[in-house]
């Protein structure tokens, strides 16, 4: 038999008064959630699993929202996500809900990047529209699947928190183009996704290092509390997926 472990936990860090951010896996959702002890759920191989994660967009009133109405999204259109068509499609359809929300009762704007997964036999689809993160984990080094929607930063400075494109945060509508990728899977793969309170503060090689070293949910643990060690200075949210052969 062969499972999917997600191993997940959400907090504010440090220095934020709230929690923007959400996650999905599978059916199971934490939005604007506190946690500090990863939550470890295992899921049979089989139908597709979608793993997200999705940052609101700091200094607009409604990035919890955002959050929120992305993951549920997803949760909902998960088990219809077979190939790299539908996630496009389902990722469009969400920047159309954000703005929807957005021009009701919700506030002026509002938006989120979203960067997950679809675990499916023998493949993973990596899809991200901002800048979280999804790293291939390896035993022989971590690699960077997703794309960074982010301007090229100055000289001497490691990351920006501006963004070329997210889901919904202006005032008027504006399509998306959304990273897609199509990841080869077997047992014994592991993957991290995650928003940039962790990647931030916390260099790639240290995220490497720990991945290395541990696994689920204390792999979970150990990122979130290099993340705190480094300050917190923003949400922190991660799922490690690990594919067992059992």
């Amino acid at each position: 038999m062969t499972y999917v472990a997600v191993s997940a936990l959400s907090h504010p860090g440090l220095v934020r008064e709230h929690n923007e951010d959400s996650l999905v896996a599978g059916p199971w959702t934490l939005c604007s959630t506190v946690t500090e002890n990863p939550q470890t759920l295992v899921f049979p191989l089989g139908t597709p699993l979608v793993v997200a994660v999705a940052d609101g967009i700091g200094g607009q009133p409604g990035g919890h929202v955002a959050s929120a109405l992305v993951v549920r999204q997803l949760a909902l259109a998960g088990p219809g996500l077979s190939d790299e068509d539908d996630v496009r499609e389902v990722l469009h359809a969400c920047n159309r809900r954000v703005y929807a929300a957005a021009e009701g009762d919700g506030p002026a704007t509002m938006g989120t990047t979203v960067a997950g997964a679809v675990v499916l036999p023998g493949s993973l689809l990596a899809f991200n529209v901002g800048d979280s993160r999804i790293f291939a984990a390896p035993r022989d080094g971590l690699l960077q699947v997703s794309v960074d929607d982010n301007p090229p930063t100055p000289p001497g400075q490691r990351t920006t928190s501006l963004l070329t494109q997210a889901l919904g945060g202006g005032r008027k509508y504006h399509a998306v183009t959304p990273h897609v990728r199509a990841c080869p899977l077997a047992a014994g793969d592991r993957y991290l996704i995650c928003t940039d309170g962790l990647t931030d503060p916390v260099p790639n090689d240290v995220l490497d290092d720990l991945l290395r070293e541990f696994d689920d949910g204390r792999a979970a643990f150990e990122l979130w509390k290099a993340a705190i060690e480094a300050g917190g200075p923003d949400n922190i949210t991660l799922a490690v997926v690990r594919v067992v052969e059992q």
